[in-house]
């Protein structure tokens, strides 16, 4: 049995981009249809952090944090090696900040101010904090049923589907071994989020991405955004003037959805093996990519902007989002990848691969990591490198998926996920690392963590640097020796979260032929959308902040049309 739908707008994927596209065409009057075709709502927004970086935005103007109007864009450009700025990138700071006001006053989605957010790098034109904000803790009593609808937070960074938001919250579970007050903090959040499980089936207080996305849910069915899951697009609808709809496969059967505009929202293509080979040496070479994006990221929406004659954008800096991820097999038999996002920067971590020697700032950001991995493994070789602690700061800050004390780690040990050993070398013996190099290199480390300064890789000289670590070590609140045996290493492998090459977009996020003319009624935003960054990565949120950003415009650009 097929059907027809006619609508004003149709959003393929449910992420913060295809939400945000959605709830502001719906509040402009807009008929409004997501399509998803998973069973959940959110794609990997519901799996983030839930940063978006907005440079002036109206929070930080709020705090009285003003700066000049040049500053955010100088900082890009002393990023970016000298490309220059193009249009995309202009329009994604002039209205950034009028994004976040408008969902501000009129809609659920309010915001936190990153007022001591850090930009990744120290410089030109870099800010230590006030360019970042981030969405306010959510009860989930508001979505009602629809909240079995939103993805949970990711499994591997959660604790028993709990999310845990950076800042005070993370702060007091580190502290609970150490503080009496951090100690019933904890142990009211999670005996909060137990009792909320056993009632409800999944914890009520959601942080971060997920309640990004829960806001963006409750937003867009305030408006009458209306969902369509279990639905997955077969193909686009095209006549001699563009793109005018799709066809949807539903367990009710097929769906003939006719639209102004088609919104591609599907999350890139992290899971996609085929453009991966072809963008990815490493997973050309057979070493595989481990995305901690959801796995049906499968590059369906640059797929079918392709088939409507759109043009995939190879010519990036870097094809993905970078990160460090460590395999983790679940009980249920499921293999996951493990973003290593905070512990590296802690006191008491360093990296080495496979010869025994450092080859990057600890405490810069994800992607730099493995940027410098790739960097560092010569032409066909694994690119593989190991995280250490001592016993000190595992039972502290927690290594991967090990959490720290009192979550014992021997199921970890006893699965091979972690080694341990009471010597450094017999550590090495253990992971095929040089042994002796490593021991050298160790304690070369720990004469920099005693003097408090990083003379290999400047480890701690940096703003940022210094905000992932821990305020409270000193003589730097990253820099720590590895002295307290028993030894632990996790195995880290190249990863991302998320892929940055897409689909060519104009400003108006309106999709690109191969002569550089836009499709019409076809739109791409979020991670279909080649990079506004080009391939860079100079703070966190740069994929969400121009992901909400593109998807306002579109939905703003469009409502304009229908009411003319």
């Amino acid at each position: 049995m097929s059907r027809h739908v006619e609508v004003d707008m149709l959003v393929i994927g449910s992420g913060a981009a295809g939400l945000s596209a959605a709830v502001t065409a719906a509040l402009h009057g807009a008929r409004v249809l997501v399509a998803e075709k998973e069973s959940t709502i959110g794609g990997t927004s519901a799996w983030s952090g839930g940063w978006l970086w907005i440079p002036q935005n109206p929070l930080a103007r709020e705090e009285g944090i003003i700066e000049d109007d040049a500053a955010p864009l100088s900082y890009l450009q002393s990023e970016m090696e000298g490309l220059p700025a193009d249009a995309r990138l202009r329009t994604f700071l002039r209205y950034g900040p009028e994004m976040v006001n408008f969902f501000r006053q009129n809609t659920a989605v309010q915001f936190l101010s990153g007022s001591k957010m850090p930009d990744f790098h120290n410089n030109t034109g870099f800010a230590t904090g006030g360019r970042s904000v981030t969405a306010q803790p959510y009860d989930a009593r508001g979505l009602g049923d629809w909240l079995h609808r939103l993805r949970p937070p990711l499994e591997t960074i959660s604790l028993a589907g709990m999310g845990i938001a950076g800042g005070t919250d993370m702060a007091h579970f580190f502290n609970a071994t150490r503080s009496p007050r951090s100690a019933l903090y904890a142990s009211r959040r999670l005996a909060r989020h137990g009792w909320q499980r056993l009632r409800h089936g999944r914890g009520r207080h959601l942080v971060n991405g997920n309640a990004l996305v829960a806001r963006l849910l409750r937003s867009a069915l305030d408006a009458n955004v209306s969902f369509q899951l279990n639905a997955p697009v077969t193909r686009l609808l095209r006549d001699a003037h563009g793109v005018t709809g799709a066809i949807l496969s539903s367990d009710d059967g097929e769906i003939q959805v006719t639209a102004r505009a088609v919104v591609l929202a599907c999350g890139g293509f992290p899971h996609d093996k085929q453009r991966l080979a072809e963008q990815v040496p490493h997973a050309a070479q057979g070493y595989g990519h481990f995305s901690a994006a959801p796995p049906g990221n499968q590059g369906d929406g640059i797929r079918l902007g392709e088939t409507a004659g759109g043009q995939f954008d190879g010519s990036l800096k870097h094809p993905m989002a970078w990160a460090p991820v460590s395999r983790v097999s679940l009980s249920s038999g499921l293999q996951l990848a493990f973003p290593h996002l905070v512990e590296r920067a802690k006191p008491g971590f360093l990296a080495v691969r496979s010869n025994g020697k450092r080859f990057v700032n600890e405490a810069d950001s994800y992607h730099d990591f493995i940027a410098a991995l790739l960097d560092a493994t010569p032409k066909g070789e694994k690119p593989v490198a190991w995280l250490i602690a001592d016993s000190r700061a595992l039972h502290r800050y927690g290594l991967g998926h090990a959490r720290p004390t009192p979550f014992p780690v021997k199921a970890w040990l006893r699965t091979g996920y972690l080694q341990s050993a009471d010597t450094l070398e017999a550590l090495a013996q253990q992971c095929g690392i040089d042994g002796s190099v490593l021991s050298d290199t160790v304690e070369r480390f720990n004469g920099f963590a005693r003097q408090g300064r990083d003379d290999d890789f400047q480890r701690g000289a940096s703003a940022y640097n210094c905000a992932q670590g821990d305020a409270s070590h000193q003589p730097s609140p990253t820099l720590g020796e590895l002295t307290q045996a028993p030894y632990f290493a996790v195995r880290i492998l190249p990863g991302s979260l998320g892929s940055f090459s897409g689909l060519k977009t104009d400003e108006q996020a309106r999709v690109l032929d191969a002569e550089q003319h836009p499709i019409p009624g076809l739109f791409a935003v979020g991670n279909d959308m080649s990079s506004v960054m080009q391939g860079f990565y100079p703070s966190g949120g740069i994929t969400l902040g121009p992901a909400m950003t593109f998807g306002y415009l579109v939905g703003k650009n469009l409502s304009a049309k229908i009411t003319s």
